[in-house]
């Protein structure tokens, strides 16, 4: 399988894995957060150990870019790990990890989060979701947004989990409408602390310093961690810039990387990234990275705790080698989402659509 792989990337795999939260308590995490962005500190090990006996280099996203763009040749297949969002948990659980084992690595930050106490539109969401089904509470749709009820509606009906609804709504609505929707239904949920997540808080710089001085890389991930195909090209012009300054201001160096957020990209966005000299953009699409490909659409897997979970619900080194070998990817098995989307105001009719959500509407 691996010589197949091979041949399909063209004479190497390079393999980009993502990940965004490594956490001490996985069970007890899984109860208040969103389990697609979950992994064990213990899984986590053995994932870096299982990217090593497959035979795999874990290198820096420099060298990947190096070995795709031809500029040098690699002896073995290539792994890049990296985190998205700059979760604290990264620096207190995988950090001691990867400088044990030797590993580098790149952390995507939205930078307007780092070093305070706020938390991300989709944490918080997932929070208020949460609570509305615990307090079986049913929302005052009048009084709500009108694209609420895209939200709420496949949730109260049954029809999506909230991970699931939250993934899809994210990508369709930009950050203002998911930052209306939060207030209106704290409002409804009569407020107080006890409705922002206490988990999920991000890195300040000391502790992004800390990493930066051990040798770990820092990507920009937006300021505001705001899905860009859904922005005027001003927006994507300050969000893109603003995040590489904080980070080249608060660090140092220069940043030449950058994380898609959500994995959406357009062409507009990559003109933006080209233009201020970045070498590269990281998605989400599952699917194998090839030797001459465009190192702006960088394909990574998005892994966490439930893909190591074989039959037995026990870890399952065997198909952990198989995630990382993407066994499931060449015998069309998976069903990868592309990241390329049409720029902006595509959808600007439906977000203003004159309608408004209403509770008669509810499934």
């Amino acid at each position: 399988m691996a010589t197949y792989q091979r041949i399909r990337s063209g004479g190497r795999r390079i393999l980009i894995v993502s990940y965004h939260r490594v956490v001490s308590d996985f069970t007890g995490e899984l109860q208040r957060s969103i389990p697609g962005l979950l992994i064990s500190q213990e899984t986590f090990r053995k994932h870096m150990e299982g990217a090593r006996s497959a035979g795999y280099e874990l290198v820096g996203i420099g060298d990947a870019v190096d070995v795709m763009s031809g500029r040098r040749a690699a002896k073995k297949d290539l792994c890049v790990v990296t985190f998205d969002d700059g979760y604290r948990d990264v620096y207190r659980y995988a950090f001691p990890i990867l400088q044990q084992m030797g590993i580098p690595a790149i952390i995507y930050l939205p930078t307007a989060f780092v070093g305070t106490r706020r938390r991300f539109n989709h944490d918080r969401l997932f929070h208020l979701l949460r609570r509305v089904q615990q307090r079986r509470y049913r929302p005052v749709f009048d009084a709500l947004p009108a694209p609420a009820l895209d939200l709420l509606g496949p949730v109260h009906s049954g029809t999506k989990s909230v991970s699931a609804a939250l993934d899809d709504f994210i990508g369709e609505y930009p950050t203002h409408v998911l930052t209306d929707i939060i207030d209106s239904l704290e409002k409804q949920l009569g407020g107080g602390p006890e409705l922002s997540p206490e988990q999920g808080d991000v890195m300040d710089w000391d502790e992004v310093r800390r990493m930066a001085r051990a040798g770990f890389e820092f990507g920009a991930h937006t300021q505001g961690h705001n899905v860009l195909t859904l922005e005027p090209t001003a927006v994507i012009e300050q969000e893109v810039l603003e995040s590489k300054r904080a980070i080249e201001r608060e660090v140092g160096g220069t940043v030449r990387d950058f994380a898609y957020c959500n994995g959406w990209y357009s062409d507009e966005i990559i003109r933006v990234l080209v233009a201020n000299g970045f070498r590269s953009g990281v998605t989400t699409e599952d699917t194998p990275n090839r030797i001459g490909g465009d190192p702006f659409t960088l394909r990574r897997k998005v892994m966490w705790e439930n893909f190591s979970v074989g039959v037995l619900g026990d870890y399952s080194s065997a198909l952990t080698v198989c995630q990382l070998d993407d066994c499931f990817g060449a015998l069309g098995m998976n069903h990868p989402v592309p990241g390329r989307r049409p720029q902006a105001m595509a959808s600007l009719a439906q977000i203003l659509r004159p309608e408004a959500g209403s509770s008669e509407d509810l499934p």
